[in-house]
Order: structure tokens, then C-alpha cells, then sequence
């Protein structure tokens, strides 16, 4: 069949996938080998060599995962799953069957693959996937290039949260006001706020974790539930000690943890059960190992609801941002298998509003994909590709969804891509395929005509295109029939992030993330952004590869303006040398940016240099991400090293703000020494990481400025002291006029200012202390040395005492400035500038400030 619309939706999972197909107008779930509406994302490869996907696969892994146990040897490992947590890394999963190492998007491809063999009547070319609301550039890349391994021509992305609206919208009489979808998954979770006026839905917010759903879950009944009762009935201090084989432990009660899970989703009771054998280990004391546990709601309750509160304490932010109240929601629409859990449906009642449970979460992101496919044109060059010009092709024109009752619907012969006669006249007849209502005979040529159809409310409303002759006779058209919904618009998809470059901030001397106008979160796409007059900060020379403007990209979330650069996400570096110029371009010369985002969140980026009327144009292509275990260990043991800093010095006042980041940052760390070197724990480290240390750069500060301002006050008043004692009518008005700026420096906090505003009083202080105190100024330093000797963190002690005995032993004798000062110079140099007090203005030519 071929086909003018896309029409084919994949929920691409990190645990199950389905594949779904518009039919006759509805969107119809495409039963898997076993018959099911879903399959698990999970890939075996054989001592044959051949690749299994899906519950044979999922069935193999088990007995694979088990039989590791025998040996505590997980490293001939042949199956694999939740890979879709690496997308866009460069993790790569080694099967020793096959002798070769897959990445994430090759096992995503055989999924894919497996998906599209469902489908046996025809071809898929053209299809669209659903990913994560809160996946990154890299992730959506990623999975574009899995579609392409499985030869698709064209791919759509689509976020899950929006394709599970569509669904639900269509079914629902409820077309007005606020919902949100509560997208709890295998590996991921989401929530989306959306407002619907008669129909027309439009996304207001999103937010989510990429690291949190089902396996979570799973874990925690691991770790909380089937490991104490081994540890209770068996000796296990062997293996629990060793963290390789709690692993390898862990993965393989995991499976007994997914099933007790989901039959607890609908049963008040549940018994983890093994065979005596099946487990292939003894304890300690050669015991056979097996599991006879009765777990209950109350067991669960206690597991699973710390990791369900995350999600809704997630969703509670989003509407409070939003300034909704659960109770003000119209809908609040269930996603993803561990939503069935009566413990999160209470949980979200309680806290939330209650569910709305009339759509399947398990399937409803995959027919929701394909109504949206239903909408989206394939393009021309692949119709083109297996056209039937032996059929009278025709071109259609209409709106695929719509909250009107009726449509207008254009339609034209297109005479030069029909290659047999084309009768002088032509008639159609638009028949609604349940035979309710037809448009009735209608002549059409290639100059076109329109017709109005009919349509049946809250429905996709499938029209077939019935074609003939004068005298009646049948004949074959291209395309034969149409689909338009009734009772939605969809909404456009939207940026879940903010994209922006990294900017070198002088006020703050660091690199910043700098948003780009246009490309706001929450912005709908396709859509365009500018960033304009940046300037070339050393000459480019034509030809020449060496000169080269590096600009990054990055994507951040709310706040994340002014952030440091580094704690974003990056996305990719466009690079631009002499190579790529057609002329010298002179250092300071302007640079215009526009960032162009389609549809599925690609990125296109364009540098136009007005000195040269000429503009660059790169794809932004993010490349794997690779994260350096030694360097995050060094990130979070600094982040601690700070924090422990801060509440050293005692500016910042709000404790509870500096312990619940302590609190956080040791979570961080505890979870990613559990398994250092697993790129899936490395990723979710530096995500959780990231958001903690936004909060502890903007804790740093405001207490730089809480210094700042300490200093400015402390200046102040001994410039105000010393002034009293050596001071005269000139000087009395410099300290008055610098006492009347000081509020206006305070309230506008700027820091570099403030700073040069500090120097310029202790400046005349030092001067008015020079002339009055003589040798005095150096004593005094001589004796804040010797007083705080302990406690100050010389470069080399043992150089500093001596240096400063010198010294104390001339104060004895009444030394003169020219003597004292070279040994308190000295002492000065002997300090890390951290260290160093405040220096006099005629000091630091000896010390190269």
C-alpha cells in the first residue's frame, strides 16, 4: 500500500516497545510474534550468531543473568536491555557470542528492526518514534541514527507525553482545561502540563528525569525486599561484601523484583517463588540459595514510595511554576506500566488530583504516535520513489486535524505524474468510511476543485476516494482515501530546554551559558533563534586552518542563564577556520548567529560575518559523550571541599540551603561509588550533579557578595578611623562622599565595581596611614602575622617563621620603615593570594599586582 502520510507510530521503550498503525481511521496496535501489544526492548544474541528480540530474547537474559551466579562471571554476556538509558554515549555492550561490541543505537536498531517485521503487508519507509520529553540533542540523535540502521528513510520524533495526549484526547468528552501527563516508564519519566480550549491542545511546561522509572523500582525491591531476606535465611557475607558479585546479584533477582512489581499492581498479595536449583548458588555454608517470600502492600508501600514521591515531587514543581493547582487540573492522564500501581494512584490522589484511567498506559504513546503520523506528509522524492503511475494520481489538500465539524478538502489530477489516459472527464466521490455521509459526484481536472466534507465528532474520520469515468467505470487512484481527526489539534511540540552558547562574562570573570533568543524553553517548533553582534577576539586569516572561532553549544534548564557553561548540557562545538572564510577577518570584526530547530529538535547553525557578507552554515551533530570517571570523582570531591569552605567562613547564613545541598551531594556520591566505572551510573551522576552544583554556584555567589559587602563595611570604617586620626578638610569630604555611595553599591551588587570601589578606599586609607603612622603600618602587619601564624597557609612555614623572628627582632630596636618593610614584603610573597591580607597600594609593585 502506498501511502501520502507517514501513518506508522513507535513507542521505542526502554523496556517494551509496540508499533501501531492507522487503519480505517483508528490506530490499531500491531500484535508482536507472541501475539502481545507489546514486546520487551531486549536483544540475545546465540552460539549461532543469531540476533533474538523481544520475549525470547527477555526469556534468554533471565537464564543467562541466573546462570552468571554459578560463577560470578557476568563477562560472556550475549543479552542486553535498557540500553536506551546510553543513547548517545559511547558505551558499548560486548557479546562474546558474536565476538563484538554493539553500541546503544545498534541494539535500538534491532528492536526497531523486530517492530517493523510485525508488519507484513507492506514496506515502512517513513515512520514516527516517540522519545523522552526531557531527552537531550544527543539522545534524539542517537535514536534518528538507530531508525536509519533499520534503512528507514524518513523519521519523525515525537515526545511521549504529547503522544500520549493525542490519544487520550481523541477518546475524552473532556476538551477543555488544564492536563497533565504523568509518564512514569521502564528507565524514564516525564510530565507534561497542557491547556486545552475546545479541543485545541497546546503544551505549557515540561519536566522530568531521564533516570528515573521502573528499574528504580526494581532495584529498590532488590535491595530492600529479596537481598534482606537471603541475608535473614542465608550466609551470604561473601557475596555481599564483594561489590562485583552484589552486582551480578542484584541483576539477577531484578527479574523476580519486575514480577513481583507488576502482579502487585493488581493483587493485595504476591509469592516470590524459585524451584530448588533454579537459583544456580550456595551460601557460605553450601546451602542451595531460593526465595519463598510473601510480599505484601504494605512491603511495597514502604519500597516503592520514596521513588514515587520523586516523580510526583517532580510534577508538583512543574504545576506549582505554573501556578496550577492539582485540584484546578480537568485531567491528569496515567503513562507507562508502573502507573497500574495502586500505591502511585493513591499517592497521586492524595497529592495531585485523581487519575484518569480510561486510556492503557501501556499502549497509548504508541497509538498516539500513529495519529500524529496520520497528520505528517511523506515527502515527495520517497512517494516518488514507488509512485503507480499506472493509477490516476491526485493531490490532496486538507487539514489533518481539526475541532470544526467539516473540512474543505482540495483535490486535483496531477496529469504529468499519471502515466496511462486520463479520460476527458473525471469524477470523484469522497465516501466517510462508515458510510454515513459521501460528497456525491464531482468533476475534477488538474486545475483542482474543493469539496466539504463531513465529519463525525471525537474520531479520526477515514474517507475512501472512489474515482470514474462518464459512463461510470471504476478507476485505481494514488492516494485512494484520506484521514482527518476531529475534535483535537494536536499540539506542536516544544523545546524542553533552553539552548544557548557559552560566553566569556568579564563581570564575573567566567564562562557563562548565554540563552539565545528565540530558542526559550517551552518555545513550540520548528523555530528560530539570533543571537547578534558577538565579536572575533583575534584576526582570522584566510586559508589558514590555525585561526579558528570555537563557539559551544549548549542546552540548559530553568536558570540556567549566567550559570557556569559547564554545568549545561553540551551539545556540540562549531569550529570555524581560515579554511572556511573567503576573506582576512579583522580581530573584533561582528558575528551574527541564528540557530534554525525542526520539528524533531535537529539543529541547524548559521555564523553570518557582515565584514565579509558571508555566512556559515554547519548541522549541529552532537558527538558521543563520554564521561571521565577520575574527573567526576574530582567534581564531587570539590563540590564537598567547597561546601565544607563556606560554612567555614560563615558568611552565608541560610544553613538548612547549605545542608539539604550536603545532603544531596553526599546521595551523589554514595550511589556513584556503588558502581564508578557503569557509564549509565556516570551519566545519572553528572545530571544529578549538574543540577547541585547550579545551586551551590549561585550559594558561591551570594556568598562572594556577602564577602564582598563584609569587606566593603570593614574598609570603610577603618578608612573612617584612620581619617579621624590623620585626616583634613580634603580628605574629610573623599570619606563622606565614599559613605553616601556605599547603599547604591550595596543594592545594586555589583561585584566588579564593588571591588574597584574597595580598592579605592583602602587606597586613601593606606596613604593616610603612611603619612601618619610611619614604621607603624609595618609593625602592625608583623603583629597580625605572628598572632595568626598557625592558622595562615604558608607557602614554605619554616622560611616564614624565620623570616618573621627577623623581623620582631628589629621592632625591638626601633627600625626604621626602609628596614621593616622588605622583611614584610617578603612575608607577603611567602602567602597564597588567597592568604593575603589587605595590601598597601605602595606594596604591590614589589609583588606584581
Amino acid at each position: 500500500m502506498s501511502r501520502t502520510k507517514i501513518d506508522y507510530g513507535i513507542d521505542l521503550g526502554t523496556t517494551n516497545s509496540s508499533i501501531s498503525r492507522m487503519e480505517n481511521g483508528k490506530p490499531i496496535i500491531k500484535k508482536t510474534d507472541t501475539l502481545k501489544d507489546t514486546m520487551p526492548s531486549c536483544v540475545y544474541i546465540n552460539k549461532k550468531k543469531a540476533i533474538r528480540v523481544g520475549d525470547s530474547a527477555y526469556n534468554a537474559m533471565k537464564s543467562e543473568k541466573l546462570k552468571a551466579m554459578s560463577n560470578f562471571d557476568a563477562s560472556a554476556s550475549n543479552s542486553f536491555i535498557e540500553f536506551k538509558r546510553t543513547m548517545g554515549t559511547d558505551k558499548k555492550y560486548y557479546s562474546s557470542n558474536m565476538d563484538k561490541e554493539f553500541s546503544s543505537e545498534e541494539l535500538s536498531a534491532e528492536v526497531l528492526k523486530t517492530l517493523e517485521s510485525f508488519v507484513t503487508d507492506e514496506e515502512i519507509k517513513s515512520v514516527v518514534i516517540t522519545v523522552p520529553a526531557k531527552f537531550t540533542v544527543n539522545q534524539k540523535d542517537a535514536t534518528v541514527k538507530a531508525a536509519k540502521l533499520t534503512d528507514f528513510k524518513q523519521v519523525e520524533l515525537l515526545q511521549e507525553p504529547i503522544a500520549a495526549s493525542i490519544a487520550y484526547g481523541l477518546d475524552t468528552k473532556n476538551k477543555n482545561g488544564h492536563w497533565l501527563v504523568f509518564d512514569f516508564g521502564g528507565g524514564t519519566f516525564d510530565a507534561a502540563l497542557l491547556k486545552v480550549e475546545d479541543g485545541i491542545m497546546k503544551v505549557i511546561d515540561t519536566e522530568g528525569d531521564n533516570f528515573l522509572g521502573g528499574k528504580n523500582l526494581d532495584y529498590a525491591i532488590v535491595y530492600e525486599i529479596i537481598i534482606p531476606y537471603l541475608r535473614e535465611n542465608f550466609i551470604m557475607d561473601s557475596i555481599l561484601a564483594d561489590d562485583e558479585k552484589k552486582k551480578i546479584l542484584r541483576e539477577a533477582m531484578k527479574f523476580y523484583a519486575e514480577e513481583a512489581r507488576i502482579q502487585m499492581s493488581f493483587k493485595d498479595t504476591f509469592n516470590i517463588l524459585t524451584d530448588l536449583g533454579e537459583i544456580p548458588r550456595k551460601d557460605d555454608e553450601g546451602k542451595e540459595l531460593e526465595l519463598d517470600i510473601t510480599v505484601t502492600q504494605e512491603m511495597m508501600q514502604n519500597t516503592l514510595s520514596p521513588i514515587f514521591q520523586k516523580a510526583i515531587d517532580i510534577s508538583k514543581n512543574l504545576l506549582d511554576r505554573n501556578y496550577i493547582f492539582g485540584k484546578d487540573l480537568d485531567s491528569l492522564i496515567l503513562v507507562g506500566g508502573p502507573t497500574y500501581s495502586p500505591i502511585l494512584r493513591k499517592m497521586l490522589e492524595e497529592q495531585i488530583t485523581k487519575p484518569d484511567t480510561s486510556v492503557d498506559p501501556m499502549t497509548v504513546v504508541s497509538k498516539g504516535a500513529a495519529l500524529y503520523a496520520s497528520t505528517i506528509d511523506i515527502p515527495e522524492e520517497i512517494i516518488e520513489q514507488e509512485r503507480d503511475k499506472t493509477k490516476i494520481q491526485l493531490d490532496l489538500g486538507y487539514e489533518s486535524t481539526t475541532v470544526e465539524e467539516s473540512e474543505l478538502v482540495t483535490i486535483k489530477i496531477l496529469k504529468d505524474k499519471t502515466e496511462e489516459e486520463i479520460p476527458e472527464k473525471v469524477f470523484v466521490d469522497i465516501v466517510r468510511r462508515d458510510k454515513a455521509w459521501s460528497s456525491g459526484k464531482t468533476e475534477i481536472n488538474e486545475k483542482g476543485d474543493i469539496i466539504e466534507v463531513k465529519l463525525e465528532p471525537n474520531k479520526a474520520n477515514a474517507f475512501n476516494i472512489i474515482v470514474y469515468d462518464t459512463q461510470g467505470n471504476l478507476m485505481s487512484s494514488k492516494p485512494s482515501e484520506f484521514t482527518i481527526i476531529q475534535g483535537i489539534r494536536h499540539p506542536s511540540a516544544i523545546l524542553n530546554y533552553f539552548f544557548g552558547i557559552e560566553i566569556f562574562d568579564k563581570a564575573r570573570n567566567k564562562k557563562i551559558f548565554y540563552p539565545v533568543k528565540g530558542l526559550e524553553k517551552n518555545q513550540p517548533i520548528p523555530c528560530t533563534g539570533i543571537a547578534n553582534d558577538f565579536k572575533v577576539l583575534k584576526q582570522i586569516r584566510p586559508g589558514n586552518k590555525d585561526d579558528f572561532i570555537k563557539i559551544p553549544i549548549y542546552q540548559g534548564e530553568y536558570g540556567a542563564e549566567g550559570t557556569k557553561a559547564i554545568l549545561n548540557e553540551h551539545v556540540y562545538d562549531v569550529i570555524i577556520t581560515g579554511d572556511d572564510i573567503p576573506g582576512l577577518l579583522p580581530k573584533g570584526s561582528s558575528v551574527d548567529i541564528t540557530m534554525k530547530v525542526d520539528s524533531s529538535e535537529l539543529i541547524k547553525f548559521f555564523a553570518y560575518f557582515p565584514t565579509l557578507d558571508f555566512t556559515y552554515e554547519a548541522e549541529v551533530i552532537s558527538d558521543l559523550q563520554h564521561i571521565d570517571t577520575k574527573w567526576l570523582e574530582k567534581e564531587i570531591s570539590h563540590a564537598e571541599k567547597t561546601i565544607k569552605l563556606i560554612k567555614e567562613e560563615e558568611y552565608f547564613k541560610n544553613e538548612s540551603e547549605l545542608t539539604n545541598l550536603e545532603n544531596e551531594i553526599y546521595e551523589i556520591r554514595h550511589t556513584f561509588e556503588q558502581d564508578k566505572n557503569d557509564v549509565e551510573t556516570k551519566k545519572s551522576t553528572l545530571n544529578y550533579l549538574r543540577n547541585s552544583l547550579k545551586k551551590l554556584d549561585k550559594i558561591e555567589g551570594e556568598n562572594e557578595w556577602l564577602k564582598i559587602e563584609h569587606e566593603l563595611k570593614e574598609v570603610f570604617y577603618r578608612l573612617e578611623e584612620t581619617n579621624k586620626q590623620f585626616g583634613n578638610d580634603k580628605t574629610n569630604g573623599l570619606v563622606e562622599q565614599f559613605k553616601e555611595k556605599i547603599p547604591e553599591v550595596i543594592k545594586n551588587k555589583d561585584r566588579k565595581f564593588a571591588k574597584e570601589f574597595i580598592d579605592n578606599m583602602r587606597q586613601l586609607d593606606f596613604s593616610l596611614a603612611d603619612e601618619g603612622l610611619g614604621v607603624q603600618m609595618e609593625i602592625m602587619f608583623l603583629k597580625d602575622f605572628n598572632d595568626n601564624f598557625d592558622t595562615l597557609r604558608w607557602e614554605n612555614k619554616d622560611t616564614a617563621r624565620i623570616t618573621l623572628d627577623r623581623g620582631l627582632e628589629l621592632v625591638a630596636n626601633n627600625p626604621t620603615k626602609e628596614e621593616l618593610r622588605p622583611i614584610v614584603i617578603e612575608l607577603f610573597k611567602l602567602l597564597p593570594e588567597s592568604e593575603q591580607p589587605d595590601i598597601p597600594e605602595e606594596y604591590r609593585k614589589y609583588l606584581g599586582k
